[in-house]
């Protein structure tokens, strides 16, 4: 089977800052497309079909796939809106005609919209503006319009590129517009003056195929006005098409995607593959697979400008170039920006290693680095002086935290040092730090206490501004006092407020600061907790953990109200007698313990300390177990 000859290809990237509809928008495209039955049970955000994704309701992945507006086919690419993600979004733009660009009508651009704008404006792409979410109360569309335009200013967008078309639009429902005016009056909100469990009124069930005689009809007519098709007469020239993104398939192994710049593609033909450092090899491709919907379709051929997916290359990697044989014409690689946090992945060496995972050496995790690195670009792994561990570095606490989630699922056993901070030397000495752009909006009661929190963490502030009962910060603030800050944000503004940030630049180093205040308390011997003893435990310490669980030495069950460490027993339970007394025997009361989530652990440790992660369970502890060899290394560093 060929893919249709004679129609005109368009490829565009929706990219956003996370939360502003992305995904919601890829689901009306598809709808509205006739991509799916009409009895056909679609879910929700359909692009997102990774476990991780659903639970969380963010983007990870950068994923493919193509409607047919007409003649005209449009391939479609939903980016992450998440900063520790955006080397997904680096290496598709230059796959892509256009992008359009999401931005809120009530929060206007926030830190990662200006990241993946930046992006696309260095490949000369002209983005389509998309201002969502126009039924908002608080939307303030005029406003939100020009502060787009000066961001495009502050990028120094060209002339071309600050002519670009404005929608307005609601993609929760399936509808685009080109003037607000058209949706005055619609209501999205139910009938009736139901409210949820917040007070709020509730609004009617969510649906990719419009109301009201409203779709997103004018944002196809506007993406193939502002498009031209791809150049037909490129097709003749000899084959160029770069690996953008790899995927695995159980079947057929390793898969490069990429998009044929020129030439034609087919199937069972032999190749020139342009490596990294300007070696070529001759490779055979054995299957060209497009989308069309979501399904990937095997084709004899494609032609210049089509998305393609590739296999039978077992080595292919990303920005690599497929040439014709003896035309060989490679791209530039695909350059990516550098991690900016770091960990340790080691062994699990605790009294509890092996019982839960099937994965539990070091080859074992060294493998599964490897492989994530084929797929992950934003990714680095070093060996280390010790075989049983590796620094593994990445773009945020996020990025390396979904990596370790994910290898928990599959099985592995491994524990994981307090993240840290990559640091730089410039020409002239001096060492930088990473720094990164944070936004914030809290309720007015509480912005004191973030204000206050956030200059003892080296912050500095931008901007701030009060509208609505709401204080919007803008602050500057390095990295590393931003590690374990998330949890003290979430108590000091009661969970009403919300924190956002992008890596924005390297700084000369801002000295020490200070990290967690509270010491921990660590279990003095292995056994299975009591409710006698946590009840006498808690009374001075927030316990991680509740009765009938195992511990072993060394392993941390609750934080110490005062900064030292305490060692305590969890295990002890109550001596047995004969004798009964009045107001001895009554019920034991239990304060439920502090459950940790993977982020919330690796920001809670300290340097000395651990998380321990197993398929059922996550777990702190000390490095050092045993109490004795702790005091004795104390000693040690203090006269050294």
């Amino acid at each position: 089977m060929t893919d249709k000859q004679g129609q005109n290809i368009i490829n565009i990237a929706v990219i956003a800052h996370v939360d502003a509809g992305k995904s919601t928008l890829v689901d009306a495209f598809l709808n509205q497309s006739g991509v799916f039955r009409e009895n056909q049970q679609v879910v929700d955000c359909v692009m997102d079909s990774d476990d991780i994704e659903r639970e969380r309701g963010i983007t990870i992945y950068s994923k493919n796939c193509s409607v047919m507006y007409g003649n005209t086919k449009i391939n479609i690419v939903d980016t992450p809106g998440h900063a520790d993600f955006s080397s997904e979004v680096e290496r598709i733009m230059r796959t892509v005609d256009t992008v359009i660009l999401l931005v809120d009508s009530s929060e206007g651009p926030m830190p990662q919209t200006r990241f993946v704008l930046k992006k696309s404006l260095e490949q000369g792409i002209v983005p389509i503006l998309l201002i969502n979410k126009i039924d908002k109360k608080d939307a303030r569309i005029d406003e939100v319009v020009d502060e787009v335009y000066e961001l495009f200013m502050d990028l120094e967008a060209s002339d071309a590129q600050l002519d670009f078309p404005i929608l307005y639009g609601i993609a929760r429902q399936g509808i685009v517009v080109r003037d607000p005016a058209e949706v005055e009056g619609l209501s999205v909100e139910m009938a009736g003056g139901y409210t949820d469990n917040e007070g709020k009124p509730m609004k009617l069930k969510k649906s990719a195929k419009g109301m009201n005689g409203l779709d997103i009809k004018p944002l196809f007519e506007t993406i193939v006005e502002h498009c031209d098709p791809y150049p037909a007469e490129l097709a003749e020239e000899p084959l160029q098409l770069q690996i953008s993104a790899l995927a695995y398939d159980d079947y057929i192994g390793r898969l490069g995607i990429g998009r044929v710049t020129k030439g034609k593609v087919r199937e069972a033909s032999t190749v020139s593959v342009c490596r990294e450092g300007g070696a070529v090899e001759q490779r055979k491709i054995n299957q060209v697979f497009v989308y069309r919907g979501l399904k990937r379709v095997p084709v004899d051929e494609a032609v210049a400008g089509d998305i393609v997916v590739l296999s039978g290359i077992p080595d292919i990697s990303i920005g690599e170039t497929i040439c014709e044989e003896g035309k060989e014409d490679p791209m530039p690689m695909i350059s990516i920006e550098e991690p900016t946090l770091s960990m340790y992945f080691m062994v699990n060496k605790s009294p509890f290693a092996g019982k839960a995972g099937k994965y539990v050496t070091s080859r074992h995790i060294r493998e599964r680095l490897n492989k994530e690195l084929e797929v992950n670009v934003g990714l680095k792994v070093e060996e280390t002086d010790s075989t049983d561990s590796f620094k593994v570095s990445g773009r945020g606490e996020l990025h390396l935290s979904i990596l370790i989630e994910n290898m928990r699922r599959e099985g592995y056993e491994l524990a994981v040092s307090k993240p840290e901070v990559i640091m730089r030397k410039d020409e002239r000495g001096r060492t930088l730090e990473p720094f990164e752009e944070v936004v914030l909006s809290v309720p007015d009661i509480y912005s004191g206490s973030v204000i206050s929190k956030l200059n003892v963490r080296k912050g500095l502030m931008q901007q701030m501004k009060s509208e609505n009962g709401y204080t919007r910060l803008e602050y500057l603030v390095p990295t590393r006092g931003l590690l374990g800050y998330r949890s003290e944000f979430i108590n000091d503004t009661h969970g009403e407020g919300t924190m956002v940030r992008r890596f924005d630049r390297f700084d000369e180093f801002t000295g020490e600061i200070p990290q967690r205040i509270n010491g921990v308390a660590i279990a003095q011997e292995a056994g299975v907790t009591t409710p006698y003893a946590i009840f006498n435990i808690q009374e001075r310490v927030q316990m991680f953990v509740g009765p009938q669980v195992k511990v072993y030495e060394g392993m941390i069950v609750g934080m110490n109200a005062r900064s030292d460490d305490m060692v305590v027993n969890p295990c002890k339970e109550k001596k047995q007698t004969n004798m009964r007394a009045a107001g001895s025997d009554d019920n034991v009361r239990l304060t439920p313990p502090r459950v940790f989530t993977l982020e919330e652990a690796l920001e809670f440790i300290d340097d000395d300390e651990l998380v321990e992660i197993v398929p059922g369970d996550i777990r702190l502890r000390k490095k050092i177990l045993s109490e004795l060899d702790r005091r004795r290394n104390a000693r040690r560093e203090r006269y050294e």
